[in-house]
C-alpha cells in the first residue's frame, strides 16, 4: 500500500512540474530550447513504455474483463484515441515475446510509433514465411529491424523494410499471396453526405494504389496563378482536381483502342544484388506482381547497383499496341476465364513479358483484373492451343488432373478437338 502511494505520489510531482516547465525566456541561440525539446522527446517515449507495461498489468489483472469488457475499450473511457488505444494493445501483446526490443525501448530512445512498426514488421515477416519462424528467426529479424530504428529510420521505411524481407522469403516459394497483392481484399465506397458531396474511401491492392498514386502525382502539380502568384490551392484540393482530370480523360480515351490497353506508366526499380523490385510509391514487392505489373502496365525498368545508383535505364514500352489489342479482342471477345466484356480486361502475356514472352498474338490473351491476378497469384495457368486459341490449366486444388478448358467464348470445346 505504502509503495503504491509512494508510486502515486512520484508520478503526481512528476505531472506537476511538467505542467509548471516553460521553454527559457532568455535563449537567442535555441541551443537550450533544443536540448530541453529532446529531453522532453525521451521523457514522452519512456512515458509511452511505462503505458505499455502498466496496461499490460492491467490486463493480466483482468481488471476490464471483470466489468464485462475490455483493456481497449477501458483505455478509450480513460481517454485514450481509438488508434493509440489500437497501438498499445497490439504492443501489449507482442513484447513479451520481445525482449530485446523491450529493453531498448525502456531508456525513451524508441518512440511507440517505433516499437509499433518493429511489431507489425515481425508479425507481416512471419506471415510470408512459407514455414513459421521460430522463436530464432523471429529475434532475428527483430534485431535487424531495431537496427534500422537505431539508425534513423522512420516507422514507414522500418515496416518497408519489413515488407521486402517478407518479400524475399515468400519469393522463395511463391506459395502464398500478401495483403498487399490480395484482390479479394479489394474496397471502394461512395457515400452521398447531407452536403450532396460524395465521400469516396477506398482500401486497394499495392498495384492498383500504385497506379492510383502515380496518375494523382502526375496531374497534382502546383501552378502559378494567372497573376503569377504560387498555387493558392492546398495539396488536398490539387489531388482532387487531379482525380477529376483523371476521370474525364478516362471518358474522353474510351475508345475501341484503349479496350485493353495499360492503364498507367509504371517505374520498377530491379536491384542487381537479388533483392525485391520496388514501385516509387508503395515500395517493395513480390516477383508475382513484378510480373503482373509488366503485363498490364507501360513499364519502364531501372536495374540499381548495390549503393542504389542506376546500371541500367531501360526504355519504357507500351504493351500491345492498338492492332494488336483489336486482334486479341476479335479472337477471344471476351475474359477467357470468366467471360467479362472486353472493355473490362487487360492483354496478358501468356510467356510473361518479365521472362522474356513476345509481344504478339499467339502470347496474348483477354483477362480481367480479378482473374489477372488468379493466373498470377492462384496457380492458373495458360497454353497456346494447337488451334491458335488460350487453354486454361487449373491448379491441382481445384482439377488434380490440370485439365486443359478452352476460353469463355470456347466452352463446348475440348483440347483434343482442338488437335
Amino acid at each position: 500500500m505504502f509503495e503504491y502511494l509512494g508510486n502515486m505520489a512520484a508520478l503526481d510531482t512528476l505531472l506537476e512540474r511538467l505542467i509548471e516547465t516553460t521553454p527559457p525566456a532568455d535563449d537567442p541561440s535555441g541551443r537550450t530550447t533544443f536540448g530541453a525539446l529532446d529531453t522532453l522527446r525521451l521523457i514522452r517515449n519512456a512515458a509511452d513504455h511505462q503505458i505499455v507495461f502498466y496496461t499490460m498489468r492491467l490486463d493480466e489483472l483482468g481488471v476490464a474483463q471483470k466489468a464485462g469488457s475490455t483493456t481497449k475499450k477501458l483505455l478509450i473511457e480513460m481517454g485514450y484515441a481509438p488508434a493509440a488505444a489500437h497501438r498499445i494493445m497490439r504492443i501489449v501483446d507482442a513484447l513479451p515475446a520481445r525482449p530485446t526490443l523491450a529493453r531498448h525501448a525502456g531508456d525513451g530512445r524508441l518512440s511507440t510509433e517505433i516499437v509499433d512498426a518493429i511489431v507489425r514488421g515481425v508479425t507481416h515477416i512471419d506471415k510470408r514465411c512459407p514455414e513459421k519462424l521460430s522463436d530464432d528467426g523471429k529475434g532475428s529479424h527483430e534485431i535487424e529491424l531495431l537496427g534500422q530504428a537505431l539508425s534513423g529510420a522512420t516507422p514507414a521505411l522500418v515496416l518497408e523494410h519489413a515488407r521486402t524481407i517478407g518479400n524475399t522469403l515468400a519469393d522463395a516459394t511463391d506459395t502464398s499471396i500478401p495483403a498487399a497483392d490480395d484482390s479479394t481484399l479489394n474496397a471502394v465506397n461512395a457515400h452521398t453526405t447531407d452536403d450532396g458531396r460524395v465521400d469516396i474511401r477506398a482500401d486497394l491492392t499495392q498495384t492498383i494504389g500504385e497506379k492510383f498514386l502515380t496518375m494523382i502525382d502526375e496531374r497534382a502539380c502546383p501552378r502559378p496563378e494567372p497573376d503569377g502568384a504560387d498555387d493558392r490551392r492546398t495539396a488536398e484540393q490539387r489531388r482532387a482536381d487531379a482525380l477529376e482530370l483523371i476521370l474525364d480523360q478516362a471518358a474522353l480515351g474510351a475508345t475501341i483502342d484503349s479496350i485493353g490497353s495499360p492503364r498507367t506508366q509504371l517505374m520498377v526499380t530491379i536491384p542487381a544484388t537479388g533483392d525485391p523490385a520496388a514501385l516509387p510509391w508503395t515500395g517493395s514487392i513480390s516477383q508475382a506482381t513484378a510480373k503482373q505489373v509488366s503485363c498490364d502496365g507501360s513499364l519502364t525498368e531501372i536495374v540499381l547497383d548495390g549503393e542504389g545508383v542506376p546500371l541500367q535505364m531501360g526504355h519504357t514500352r507500351r504493351l500491345f499496341p492498338a492492332h494488336l489489342r483489336k486482334a486479341v479482342v476479335v479472337r477471344d471477345r471476351c475474359c477467357i476465364k470468366c467471360g467479362a466484356p472486353p472493355s473490362h480486361t487487360q492483354v496478358h502475356h501468356i510467356a510473361h513479358w518479365a521472362d522474356g514472352g513476345t509481344t504478339d498474338l499467339d502470347n496474348g490473351c483477354l483477362l480481367c483484373q480479378r482473374c489477372h491476378t488468379q493466373v498470377h497469384h492462384h496457380g492458373w495457368d495458360i497454353v497456346m492451343g494447337f488451334d491458335r486459341h488460350p487453354w486454361l490449366i487449373p491448379p491441382a486444388t481445384i482439377d488434380p488432373h490440370r485439365r486443359p478448358l478452352p476460353a469463355h467464348n470456347r466452352r463446348t470445346m475440348r483440347l483434343d478437338h482442338a488437335a
